[in-house]
């Protein structure tokens, strides 16, 4: 498999600006700049890399986490995962996960247990430089 994002940018580094698309569509021409990247804290004017990589990560977490469940023969009704990336002195210094997941019948301990290894073992926690923290909660 291999997927395919499209990135253009124009201009100097602080004044310039770019867009991003993706193969699948999921974005067309989504903005990003220095000012979307360092000067809008509420994340309002567009995207930038980091938050493509928290949302990467997120994602590619539930969905291991999925499968690892159903091994163990489980269902989740729901997997909600916040990821929050730090990026400081112009580096990824960490990504906080925080996982609420909503699984019949199954224990704490082995829920936690599953979504340390899916925080392990997901593509993309493997290609990440930095620590990775997890906080799981079962929602019964």
């Amino acid at each position: 498999m291999k997927r395919k994002v499209n990135a253009i940018w124009k201009g100097d580094g602080p004044t310039g600006s770019g867009v991003l698309t993706a193969q699948s569509g999921a974005f067309e021409n989504m903005s990003y700049s220095f000012k979307t990247r360092f000067e809008n804290d509420n994340g309002k004017l567009g995207t930038n890399p980091e938050e493509l990589i928290a949302a990467a990560l997120a994602g590619c977490f539930n969905m291991k986490l999925s499968f690892l469940l159903k091994d163990a023969n489980f269902i989740p009704d729901e997997l909600n995962t916040n990821a929050t990336l730090t990026f400081e002195d112009g580096k990824i210094s960490s990504i906080d996960l925080n996982l609420k997941g909503k699984v019949h019948e199954i224990s704490s301990d082995r829920f936690v247990e599953l979504a340390d290894e899916a925080k392990r073992n997901c593509p993309i926690s493997g290609v990440l430089n930095c620590p990775i923290s997890l906080s799981v909660s079962l929602i019964c």
